[in-house]
């Protein structure tokens, strides 16, 4: 079965660090492009990072650049997030999601069931 786990949210005081995984199984992961997004409690699920499939391209959504990077192993089918910086408006769950074209979820795209971000102030 196709699908894709998130991992590494948490509790985190603002200015400090988190790294999220999304580990991929199935034959999603072959030649996907894989991307991540988040939800605050009350707002619209926003775009926050993509990679392409062999990690030469990248994309940021404009409230995260140059403090969030994201990366991809894909000998271990994982796509890595990593958040520096952390304010509490980071809050919010984060999902992983392929494909991703550009910085839009591809139609039909498969989402994992996210993991819980919390900032503290």
């Amino acid at each position: 079965q196709v699908q894709l786990v998130e991992s590494g949210g948490g509790l985190v005081q603002a200015g400090g660090s988190l790294r999220l995984s999304c580990t991929a199984s199935g034959s999603i992961f072959s030649r996907s492009a894989m991307g991540w997004f988040r939800q605050a409690p009350g707002k619209e699920r926003e775009f926050v990072a993509a990679v392409s499939w062999s990690g030469g391209s990248t994309y940021y959504g404009d409230s995260v650049k140059g403090r969030f990077t994201i990366s991809r192993d894909n000998a271990k089918n994982i796509v890595l997030l990593t958040m520096s910086s952390l304010k509490p408006e980071d809050t919010a769950v984060y999902y992983c999601a392929a494909p991703m074209v550009g910085t839009i979820a591809g139609a039909g795209a498969l989402w994992g069931q996210g993991t819980q971000v919390t900032v503290s102030s």
